[in-house]
């Protein structure tokens, strides 16, 4: 069974990837400021969340990062400037 996200907003990544270890802290300041939760879910290393992403990307983005808040409808695959992110959490 595939797992579902906790949060409205989510974060697919992959371990390795070096424009996801690049947005992390762009993320992370993200949740700080808008004093909100990104979901993180690896799928380079586990089946079931890239079976979840594979559902939810639906064809957008076909890899990583992708994020999507689930609220909004809103998606961006790849990396994003802060100020494209904070849009996108806020649901803009």
């Amino acid at each position: 069974m595939t797992p579902e996200p906790k949060s409205h907003l989510i974060d697919f990544y992959g371990t390795e990837c070096k424009f996801c270890i690049k947005l992390e802290p762009l993320l992370k300041r993200i949740e700080e400021e808008l004093g909100v939760e990104i979901e993180r879910i690896e799928i380079w290393h586990n089946e079931e969340n890239k079976k979840l992403w594979k559902k939810m990307d639906d064809g957008f983005c076909g890899g990583v990062p992708l994020l999507i808040n689930t609220k909004s409808g809103k998606k961006i695959c790849g990396y994003a400037e802060y100020n494209k992110l904070k849009a996108w959490a806020e649901g803009e």
